[in-house]
């Protein structure tokens, strides 16, 4: 007789906790890499016209800088797009707040807080909104969403005052 069917009680302690709130941060990013593209053909081509213009007037060195500025954009988007790659991702349970923050070379760092001793502090400035985020507890504070634009950083902390009100509360 095989076992491979037999159901074999699960240990209690090792079954996962029950998710009660999940958001994952990420910078926005406006211009699509389809965008990007058309947007980096448009400089091409105007590069290409003008430095042609001036190397038919005999200004030919001028024409090697056109490629150097597309060189330059070109790193510019790179980078901004490299940086967009980092979030941050909060997970709730009765149990544990964890923020796992990942940088942009995919390095992750792990933060756990007891969520019912946990509170987010929120900084805001009249006709803006909020500008700085953090969680607190006893004595640790950590930075939160600050890639966030207003409109974001206010439905995160409100969706996240009210998962950390609802643990409280039970």
């Amino acid at each position: 007789m095989s076992d491979r069917n037999v159901d074999m009680p699960q240990n209690p302690s090792t079954t996962p906790e029950t998710v009660l709130f999940r958001a994952t941060l990420t910078p926005y990013r406006s211009l699509s890499p389809r965008g990007f593209a058309a947007l980096m053909m448009v400089i091409v081509l105007t590069s290409f016209g003008c430095g042609l213009l001036f190397w038919s007037m005999g200004a030919w060195p001028i024409a090697a800088f056109f490629g150097l500025d597309i060189l330059a954009i070109q790193l510019a988007f790179r980078l901004n797009y490299r940086s967009g790659r980092a979030c941050e991702i909060v997970e709730m349970t009765d149990e544990h707040l964890t923020v796992r923050r990942i940088a942009p070379n995919g390095r992750a760092e792990d933060f756990d807080f007891n969520p019912y001793w946990a509170r987010l502090e929120v900084e805001r400035v009249p006709d803006w909104g909020i500008i700085r985020m953090a969680l607190a507890s006893h004595g640790r504070r950590l930075s939160i969403g600050s890639f966030l634009n207003p409109d974001d950083r206010e439905s995160f902390a409100s969706a996240l005052s009210k998962a950390l009100a609802s643990v409280r509360h039970a």
